[in-house]
């Protein structure tokens, strides 16, 4: 039964060694160190997003992929920059149309 179990331990602390070195030597596989808790490398101007800035955007991986906090608050930005364009284009255009004058208008007789 102590045999056993010495043998247990041994290849426990093997493993341990070999999981140790393997990281030392490998590291985690990562190209950037890791960012600190808390931080994002999620970066939107303030306003007047353009297609570049977007195509920039990178997000933090967590287990399970993106970070879905920092998706959410980069569509919601894009999503009220592309309301603002249009709003603006909208009165830009209203404000273009050619107007007729009153004294052409149709009086309906």
């Amino acid at each position: 039964m102590t045999t056993a179990l010495i043998y247990l331990v041994v290849m426990l602390l093997v493993a341990a060694v070999v999981f140790l070195l393997a990281a030392v030597v490998f590291g985690r596989g990562e190209e950037l160190a890791p960012l600190p808790p808390g931080s994002s490398p999620t970066r939107l101007p303030a306003e007047d997003i353009t297609g570049e800035d977007v195509r920039q955007v990178r997000f933090q991986l967590v287990f399970r992929g993106y970070k879905m906090s920092e998706v959410d608050w980069v569509l919601r930005r894009t999503g009220v920059e592309l309301d603002e364009l249009r709003e603006r284009v909208a009165r830009l255009e209203a404000a273009h149309q050619p107007r007729e004058p009153a004294h052409r208008r149709p009086t309906g007789e």
